[in-house]
């Protein structure tokens, strides 16, 4: 057993199995995915729960035929301590809920609150259950799908394995419920362009990720070193393969040389609060490490973001160079952009510092 070698798993599971039919929660098809918890848990291997379903648990709670965002974040009260009451009805040990917003995440100290809350829990043989807030998230701060969260918990938790469990077997060429003669993919070493294109939209009534918000999610695990599968999480077979150490569905290979942590964050958990545009010569440049950024290579600035905040360094025609932690504030840089007068800013740096400072930089690699 544990022939994958695993000593910590996220385990992501979506409303489609949390509420199938809409009126509640059911454990009809949670009851294999808890028995997998619970074995591997006997294995030694320590185990994340990220779990949809908070909308889908209590949208039979209510009347209204018009849902609105309102009525929504109402469900999503009612309905997470449902599907909590389920989980820990399945298991025989306990479990701690962690409601996240992209705000926890894309903070760097509340990111490394989170971290240690997760680590802490583990610690303590406590099964993590996470879900986003959707109580009182808004467009603003929701990452807006949990298969995206999920990857993020797995870099956070310092993962070997992300599973994502979907209403399919994993990845096709084509979508298996529109072609019959679609191919799974049992193995995906590279995702590009190709693999995305793969990709449709949403398969199930009930939830709000598709295939490509979970290729996304195996994006960014692989880019830190975690395997990642997509299997069919409504079939007991799913996981009494994985506990042989074998494929049910499609594996998404680890990068040989994960992203660093810090710069890993930057590029897929932080979310850009602005933008600035500079000319097109300081992307060699920076490539290079021959040059910071400063205000002579500074044309323009997008959006309102303050010191410390995550900003997209990209050129005039839109070619995205880099993510980073701003050393000035939009409304400082603005100013300085501004400037007819060039020694101004190149004087004002001089004694503060470069815009944004190398250790605080991701490289895109789309770029």
């Amino acid at each position: 057993m544990n022939s994958f070698n695993w000593k910590r798993i996220v385990v992501k599971v979506g409303s489609a199995l949390i509420a199938p039919n809409n009126n509640g929660c059911s454990s009809h098809y949670l009851l294999g995915i808890a028995q997998f918890i619970v074995k591997c848990r006997a294995q030694g291997i320590e185990v994340v729960l990220v779990s949809s379903g908070s909308v889908a648990a209590g949208a039979h709670l209510f009347k209204d035929d018009t849902v609105s965002v309102s009525v929504k974040k109402a469900m999503a009260a009612a309905g997470q301590t449902e599907m909590m009451a389920t989980w820990d009805k399945l298991f025989d040990f306990p479990t701690a809920q962690i409601l996240l917003t992209h705000a926890d995440l894309r903070n760097r100290d509340r990111y490394v609150s989170v971290k240690k809350t997760l680590s802490t829990l583990l610690e303590n043989d406590i099964l993590p259950v996470v879900n986003e807030n959707d109580t009182v998230t808004t467009d603003r701060l929701k990452v807006g799908d949990n298969d995206n969260l999920s990857a993020m918990v797995a870099s956070a938790s310092d993962a070997d394995a992300l599973i994502i469990c979907s209403d399919v077997d994993g990845l096709y060429d084509k979508n298996p419920h529109e072609h019959d003669d679609a191919q799974l993919l049992s193995w995906v070493n590279e995702i590009d362009d190709d693999i995305y294109a793969m990709a449709g939209g949403a398969t199930s009534a009930v939830g709000t990720g598709g295939m490509k918000t979970k290729v996304q999610a195996a994006e960014k695990a692989t880019s830190d070193g975690i395997s990642t599968f997509i299997v069919n999480g409504f079939t007991e077979l799913t996981f009494n393969l994985l506990l042989q150490g074998k494929n049910p569905g499609t594996h998404f290979q680890p990068y040989e040389t994960p992203m660093q942590e810090h710069q890993h964050w930057l590029t897929h958990t932080s979310k850009a609060q602005g933008e600035v545009v500079v000319e097109e010569s300081f992307e060699a440049e920076l490539k290079n490490n021959t040059e910071q950024l400063t205000s002579a290579d500074l044309i323009s600035v997008e959006g309102n973001f303050s010191v410390g905040d995550t900003i997209l360094v990209r050129t005039t025609d839109g070619t995205k160079i880099a993510k980073a932690k701003s050393n000035y504030s939009s409304c400082l840089l603005s100013f300085l952009a501004d400037q007819d007068d060039k020694d101004l800013p190149a004087d004002f740096q001089n004694s503060t510092g470069p815009i944004i400072s190398e250790k605080n930089i991701a490289i895109l690699e789309d770029s």
